[in-house]
């Protein structure tokens, strides 16, 4: 997990993929954070993507960097504890600008029955299970 973590750190965007009903919707995300042993994300409660992942929480993300791509399919189930949500903004304090722990809107999500799987044309494909 250690690895997904850094590596989604080091590309800064990476691609969430989602559903809506039968359409996937897919976009730019930039927070990760590993909080008790956890990767979570964040969002808005008032955004589409999270009306989507209440709905149907089962994600990909894709990330691209130096010659290597990662694709991790999990579920993204929330935790709406005020730690966990401070954890997160304390680990990206320009996001304090939108969101706050306390503010009713401000969610996260950590991924559950993880797989990534790192790939590239230089080497096989690896792949890691967690949460």
């Amino acid at each position: 997990m250690q690895r997904v973590y850094d590596f989604l750190k080091t590309c800064g965007t990476y691609y969430l993929a989602t559903v809506e009903g039968d359409q996937p919707r897919v976009r730019p995300f930039g927070t990760i954070d590993l909080f008790e042993g956890r990767l979570y994300i964040q969002t808005g409660k008032v955004k589409a993507v999270s009306r989507q992942m209440h709905q149907n929480p089962k994600i990909e993300i894709c990330a691209f960097s130096n010659g290597e791509w990662l694709r991790v399919q999990a579920s993204a189930i929330e935790d709406d504890r005020a730690e966990a949500r401070r954890h997160m903004l304390d680990a990206y304090p320009e996001l304090k600008r939108m969101y706050d722990a306390d503010d009713g809107n401000t969610e996260v999500f950590y991924l559950k029955n993880a797989t990534a799987t790192f790939s590239s044309f230089a080497k096989a494909s690896e792949e890691i299970t967690f949460g």
